[in-house]
C-alpha cells in the first residue's frame, strides 16, 4: 500500500544547547489526523513546539512542511502555512489591538496590525468572527479581552491566514473548568469545518483530549516514548512512564481522566 504524502514530517530532530533537549524526535503527520502532545513539565514539548514554528533552531534532523523544508526554505514563510496559539503569543499583542486587528493580522503573518483596513479583509474578518462566536467582541481592545477570549481571537487570525497546521500550546491553561469546556467544544466544531486546519494540541492533561483528536505523542526527557492512533497509545503503563509517577488511566463515554497514586494493569473503559 502507497504511503499517504505527510502535510508535516520530523527525522532525527535533535535540539542541543548546554545539555540535549530533544534526542532525534521522529514524527509524521498525515492529512485528516489531529494529534495531542502529551508530557510532563520539562519533557520536551516546548522546545519541539518551538523548533516546529521556526523560533529555535535545531542542532541536527529535518523539518518539512508540505514542500517547505528546514535550511531550504524562508521559515518566516512557513509560518504562513504553520500557526501558533499560545499565551506568548497574546503578549506579543499591543494592548489596544482590537479583536477585529488581530484577526486581521493573521493574513500577512504579523502580530500587530497597523495602517488602513481594506474593506474586503474587514468584511472576511468580520465573517471569522462570526464563525468563532466572537462578533460582539470585534471593537473591545486586547487588553480587555479574558483568555478564553483571546484564544478565540487567535483561532480566528489563524483561519485569516488559511493555515494548514495550527499548534495549540496549553490553551486551556487560565481557564476555568466551565469555560474549559466550552473551548474545548468550540474546537470540536472547527474541526469538523470544511477546510480546517490539522490541529495540534500541547498539554500535560488527557482530561483536555477530546473527540476530535486522531492520535497521541508521548514525550518524556526530550525522548519519544509512543506515537500513534489515541487507542493504541493511551494506556496506564505508558503514561506512567510518561509522567514518572504511577497513574490509571479512565474512560467515561469518549473522554479521559488520569486517577494518580493508583494503577491497575487494564485499560478501564
Amino acid at each position: 500500500m502507497k504511503k499517504k504524502q505527510p502535510i508535516f514530517e520530523v527525522e532525527k530532530l535533535r535540539i542541543e544547547r548546554d545539555a540535549v533537549i530533544l534526542h532525534e524526535v521522529n514524527w509524521r503527520v498525515e492529512r485528516g489526523q489531529h494529534w495531542v502532545i502529551l508530557g510532563a513539565n520539562g519533557s520536551g514539548k516546548t522546545s519541539l513546539l518551538s523548533a516546529l514554528t521556526g523560533y529555535l533552531v535545531p542542532t541536527s534532523g529535518e523539518v518539512q512542511i508540505g514542500s517547505a523544508q528546514f535550511g531550504a526554505t524562508d521559515w518566516r514563510d512557513v509560518r504562513t502555512a504553520v500557526g501558533l496559539v499560545s499565551a506568548s503569543l497574546g503578549h506579543q499583542i499591543e494592548p489596544d489591538q482590537t479583536a477585529l486587528e488581530v484577526v486581521i493580522s493573521g493574513r500577512t503573518a504579523q502580530i500587530n496590525y497597523w495602517g488602513r483596513m481594506p474593506a474586503s479583509e474587514a468584511k472576511q474578518a468580520a465573517q471569522i468572527l462570526r464563525q468563532v462566536h466572537a462578533t460582539h467582541l470585534a471593537d473591545r481592545p486586547w487588553c480587555y479581552l479574558s483568555q478564553g477570549e483571546r484564544q478565540r481571537i487567535l483561532i480566528g487570525r489563524a483561519i485569516m491566514a488559511r493555515l494548514k497546521m495550527l499548534f495549540l500550546d496549553e490553551p486551556c491553561a487560565g481557564l476555568d473548568p466551565v469555560a474549559r469546556e466550552d473551548f474545548l467544544a468550540f474546537l470540536q466544531k472547527l474541526a469538523g469545518r470544511p477546510q480546517a486546519p490539522t490541529l495540534v494540541l500541547v498539554t500535560h492533561h488527557v482530561e483536555e483530549i477530546i473527540p476530535l483528536f486522531t492520535h497521541v505523542l508521548l514525550l518524556s526527557g526530550g525522548k519519544v516514548l509512543a506515537s500513534g492512533t489515541k487507542e493504541s497509545v493511551l494506556t496506564s503503563e505508558r503514561l506512567t512512564e510518561t509522567f514518572g509517577s504511577r497513574v490509571t488511566l479512565r474512560r467515561t463515554g469518549p473522554r479521559y481522566r488520569l486517577d494518580v497514586g493508583h494503577h491497575t494493569n487494564s485499560f478501564t473503559r
